[in-house]
């Protein structure tokens, strides 16, 4: 799964590789744990 993530006050904004907005995120740990919920 390709995504990407921005910083955006504070905290982390994760898109698809398409540029849909996937959610939010405090921590680099946060965006693995989703992304492993969503996908695996």
């Amino acid at each position: 799964m390709a995504y990407s993530v921005k910083y955006v006050r504070g905290h982390m904004e994760v898109y698809g590789e398409d540029g849909s907005f996937l959610f939010s995120a405090d921590s680099d740990r946060e965006i693995r744990e989703t992304l492993e919920e969503l996908y695996d």
